[in-house]
């Protein structure tokens, strides 16, 4: 499933160390701002402990994670909507992604200059946001000349779509964006094929100096504080402390996040939410020749979910056998399940459950 989530904020805040700690796809990290003149792109694999704990209970040759795509996009600056710093490329690679890391700076460093001359977090999230805005504005007045053309042929449907728009365009101009818009539901469907860049599902992640990995700091609390009646999701890491930590082996890092008062990498909850942000899922298969995640929407029916390993699989899709994660391995194996009744057998209708374990029947 082609899902990306881009990582965004200014430049010299940590984007491309936190890439780096997630993707197998390593790229430059560099002191001066804007040394990076396109997004980097890697497939990132989605920790989740219950995928290897399964091989307890059946031995097989390999495991294989669920996966993410992530977006490394280059620093923006003040401007970026009129081709300033990186300017209007990476604007539009933002526009490719279904959800946005809105990476800030929330640690002081001689070493690394801001590019605004201080570190202000609750600033940086401005700035990223009217240049987003900005651009969102242009493109809803793009489209009501669109439709006011239309209305001129009559097409009733077209007068409405400018009303929302119009909604729309009051909100951007009044500096809001375009995800907390007053419009119903229905009416949402105006801005559908815009892709607008303030519309996108965001979690902010508040890189940190080390000594604040568990406790954040001040930077953190005014965040917080600014985006209180959001309320979106927000994670705390130091982006450091997280690059040293993928550089060790298994043995070494959990000494490590002992040492240093966490349980596991922050990136691993970093990705995990970034998954789930997607409104994404995983569901198992388990065999002697492998155990798989695979991705598929919440909400996605057994059939859908066929579809998620092979067309051919939803193409004649007769029925799924299905096993609930925690059934399995509290029982052991798939045939105390069948012996305890915990096997069902569930047309194409049934909706997929988190974890749930599928064997899915066919015949093409």
């Amino acid at each position: 499933m082609a899902l990306k989530c881009g990582i965004i904020g200014i430049a010299n805040v940590g984007k491309s160390t936190l890439y780096n700690c997630m993707s197998n796809t390593k790229v430059e990290t560099s002191s001066f701002a804007f040394t990076s003149n396109k997004s980097n792109i890697g497939m990132v694999d989605v920790p989740d402990p219950r995928l290897y704990n399964l091989e307890n209970f059946q031995p097989t040759d390999k495991i294989i994670p669920a996966t993410v795509e992530i977006v490394d996009i280059p620093g923006l600056a003040k401007g970026a909507n009129k081709g300033e710093g990186v300017g209007n490329q990476f604007l539009t690679d933002i526009r490719n992604t279904d959800a946005l890391i809105h990476v800030l700076r929330c640690f002081d460093d001689e070493n690394l200059p801001h590019i605004e001359g201080s570190v202000n977090p609750v600033r940086d999230i401005e700035t990223i946001n009217l240049e987003l805005q900005v651009k969102d504005l242009e493109s809803v007045e793009k489209k009501i000349i669109r439709l006011e053309k239309l209305v001129k042929t009559g097409d009733k449907d077209a007068k409405k779509g400018i009303e929302v728009l119009q909604v729309y365009r009051e909100h951007l101009e009044n500096f809001q964006n375009a995800s907390t818009a007053p419009v119903s539901e229905s009416d949402r469907k105006y801005i559908e094929d815009m892709f607008l860049l303030t519309d996108k599902p965001v979690m902010y992640v508040c890189n940190v100096d080390d000594a604040s990995a568990t406790s954040g700091n001040n930077y953190v609390s005014d965040v917080k504080a600014f985006l209180k009646e959001e309320d979106p999701q927000i994670l705390v890491l130091a982006g450091k402390l997280e690059a040293e930590i993928s550089e060790l082996d298994e043995e070494d890092r959990t000494e490590f996040l002992s040492d240093a008062g966490l349980d596991e990498p922050g990136v691993a909850k970093l990705v995990r939410s970034a998954y789930s942000m997607l409104n994404l899922q995983s569901f198992f298969t388990v065999g002697p020749k492998e155990i798989r995640a695979w991705t598929i929407k919440k909400g996605m029916t057994a059939q859908q979910a066929a579809g998620a390993i092979h067309s051919d699989l939803e193409r004649g899709f007769i029925r799924a056998e299905v096993m609930k994660y925690d059934d399995f391995v509290t029982l052991g194996s798939e045939h105390a399940c069948k012996e305890a009744g915990k096997l069902g057998v569930e047309g194409k209708n049934y909706v997929v459950g988190d974890g749930d374990i599928l064997h899915i029947r066919f015949n093409v």
